[in-house]
């Protein structure tokens, strides 16, 4: 456990916060950990069959070595490639060695360019909370107490086997903050052409809204960049929305915007104290009060875009209660926006079917059970909209489907031992 502990502090490392920084950090842990000379962590990129693999860490003890990117292709004949590809951890003792039964081959093209003498590999794969394949980290050489190159000891994915889908996490969340970054920079020089070049409005429509949709989802990834928690909910939560709107009878426009708004109901939480969102325990009259502001924040964050008008709304108000005893504005009954009041139940059915410190993860069968006819903690008559409600409780199949269809990689296979 205390080798565990010691290859997740590195999270709390002082840092420049990027995805470099982060990266460097994990490697050089993993290297210190297994005694390795070199190594590299690629991030997967792409979509479907286009994907590839960029490096964008590399260390090396014996020889300098470039700060290049440079690409691998997902598939089997490399190393790297195969382990994306499958999630295995490979273990090479010779890498110069035959391999009967693999259908990788090494390429010693680093080794001829450097002067480095690859001998012996581990390479493994970082998963995300979804349990999705995000990246591979590749070590090369591991040295015993001498310096003399030996084979890495197996025993070393009982250490990432634990910290594997956090490290990805982290990792993950790192690297969807660097896109946000890149992807408003490209917006606001994509706006400036567009104020300056009229002529050009309808050619860049398209990619306009393309990049507009890639900024939502991660702001709204963002948003949860301090709650390990998570996983899918905000997909979820966009679905549930939707899902309930058609079948409220919404505008097919209504329906298509809150498609995408839900999942920004909590981007208000980037602006909340850390030490709060972080907190296993149980939070002071203070430290709620702090936590029940992040409506207020996202409001501030999102109403300053016409585009996000329904965004800032749902932010604001889905915390309201049909019966007025919600926060931040204590609001009742229509007061409270529709869109907000559809978000509300999909957030609470997706809570209750989650495993939380403080709660196990409910069936859907009581889930609905609460939400129709209460517990402890929530009262159906003051919590929701009673026409939504309704609705809800005809055909909550819906959300158990869309449930099962975008579980996490730990609710999953908590179900499938469950079912055993």
């Amino acid at each position: 456990m205390s080798v565990v502990l010691n290859f997740l502090d590195f999270i709390e490392q002082p840092g420049d916060g990027s995805l470099r920084g982060l990266l460097g950090r994990v490697l050089s842990r993993a290297r210190q950990l297994t005694g390795a000379q070199a190594g590299t962590i690629y991030m997967v990129r792409g979509r479907g069959r286009g994907r590839w693999l960029e490096a964008l860490c590399l260390q090396n003890s014996t020889v300098r070595v470039r700060g290049d990117r440079y690409r691998v292709p997902i598939d089997h004949r490399s190393i790297a490639g195969h382990v994306a590809e499958t999630g295995e951890m490979v273990f090479i003792d010779d890498v110069y060695a035959p391999q009967p039964g693999r259908p990788f081959a090494f390429n010693p093209d680093f080794d001829r360019q450097s002067g480095f003498t690859t001998r012996s590999m581990l390479c493994f794969a970082l998963i995300n909370g979804r349990g999705a394949v995000i990246g591979v980290v590749q070590l090369m050489n591991a040295t015993d107490g001498f310096g003399d190159v030996v084979p890495f000891d197996r025993g070393f994915g009982r250490v990432v086997g634990p910290v594997n889908h956090i490290v990805g996490h982290a990792i993950e969340r790192a690297d969807a903050l660097e896109r946000i970054a890149r992807a408003n920079a490209a917006l606001r020089e994509r706006n400036r052409a567009l104020r300056e070049q009229q002529q050009r409005i309808a050619a860049l429509q398209g990619e306009t809204e393309q990049a507009f949709m890639l900024s939502v989802e991660l702001l709204a990834r963002a948003a949860e960049i301090h709650d390990e928690e998570t996983g899918n909910h905000i997909l979820r939560v966009n679905r549930y929305a939707e899902a309930l709107a058609r079948l409220a009878g919404c505008s097919d426009a209504f329906c298509r915007e809150i498609g995408y708004s839900a999942a920004l109901h909590d981007v208000g939480k980037m602006s909340v104290d850390v030490a709060v969102l972080r907190k296993r325990g149980g939070l002071t009259a203070e430290e709620r009060a702090e936590m029940q502001r992040h409506p207020a924040y996202g409001w501030q964050i999102l109403s300053a875009s016409p585009r996000l008008a329904m965004a800032a709304e749902i932010a604001h108000a889905h915390h309201e209660q049909w019966g007025g005893g919600g926060y931040p504005r204590a609001l009742r009954g229509e007061e409270i926006p529709l869109a907000a009041r559809i978000v509300a139940i999909g957030d609470i059915y997706d809570a209750l079917r989650s495993a939380r410190p403080y709660k196990p993860a409910f069936s859907h069968e009581r889930t609905v059970q609460i939400m129709t006819q209460g517990d402890e903690r929530i009262d159906p008559a003051a919590h929701f909209d009673p026409r939504l409600l309704a609705v809800f409780a005809r055909h909550h199949g819906a959300f158990d489907a869309i449930w099962d269809e975008l579980r996490d990689a730990g609710q999953r296979e908590a179900a499938h031992a469950a079912a055993l």
